[in-house]
């Protein structure tokens, strides 16, 4: 996934979940963070930011920041980023665990949920649900970094799904190269972590995945090891 016209800047704060303050080229202004995680391992002030330049004219602000710099790379930020490079990746079988996908269709509802992909693949039918992670703990990449009650629900309703006959898959993009291993946030999210493990003793695949990050474009990359403790 590339963006379009990418510009560069220093955090400065940030004002909500939604808006923050970046200095561009000497001076400040107000741009839209375009996730609602709380990042503050990322958005610390004097780090260097990556920030896509919109051209609709009737925009609040101008540019979106989709990315932070980390030691020698990139973190992309982007909340939306993580799906289309996962259907990029499941259309290109290179998600190797669910062999070759014969259909794919976004936002697909089951019970009480609505999950990122419906697919078909090699006679199986079901769900996928997809979790972009930005935190890094000394090489570990965890999920969430805030509580979501949402993302309990999603993973017990696939689970409710495998129950009655469907596949279903929890795939965890790390939006950054460098992690050894992915583990649930206990500390966190207990209530989360708890779910995740019941999820996948009912029959759901948990996999997880980095991604090759520069300032301007994120693309699929490589099986990351994972531990549900």
């Amino acid at each position: 996934m590339r963006y379009g016209k990418i510009v560069h800047g220093t955090f400065i704060r940030r004002l909500n979940r939604f808006v923050a303050e970046a200095e561009i080229d000497g001076r400040t202004e107000t741009v839209h963070v375009k996730n609602t995680g709380r990042l503050k391992e990322l958005l610390v002030p004097g780090a260097a930011v990556s920030l896509e330049e919109s051209d609709n004219p009737s925009r609040k602000t101008r540019l979106s920041l989709v990315a932070v710099r980390k030691g020698d790379g990139w973190v992309n930020i982007d909340s939306q980023a993580p799906n289309a490079v996962l259907e990029e990746a499941l259309l290109g079988g290179a998600v190797g665990e669910l062999g070759r996908i014969d259909a794919l269709r976004r936002e697909a509802v089951w019970g009480g949920s609505r999950f990122d992909f419906f697919f078909e693949s090699e006679g199986k039918r079901g769900y996928i649900e997809v979790k972009g992670v930005t935190l890094d703990a000394g090489g570990v990449a965890m999920f969430p970094d805030a509580p979501t009650a949402r993302g309990a629900r999603h993973v017990l309703e696939l689970a409710e799904a495998v129950k009655e006959g469907h596949a279903a898959v929890v795939i965890f993009l790390i939006q950054m190269r460098g992690c050894r291993l992915f583990r649930p946030n206990e500390t966190t999210d207990r209530a989360f972590a708890d779910a995740l493990r019941t999820a996948a003793a009912g029959g759901v695949k948990v996999l997880a995945y980095d991604a090759r990050v520069t300032d301007g474009e994120i693309t699929f990359g490589d099986p990351v090891a994972v531990d549900l403790g």
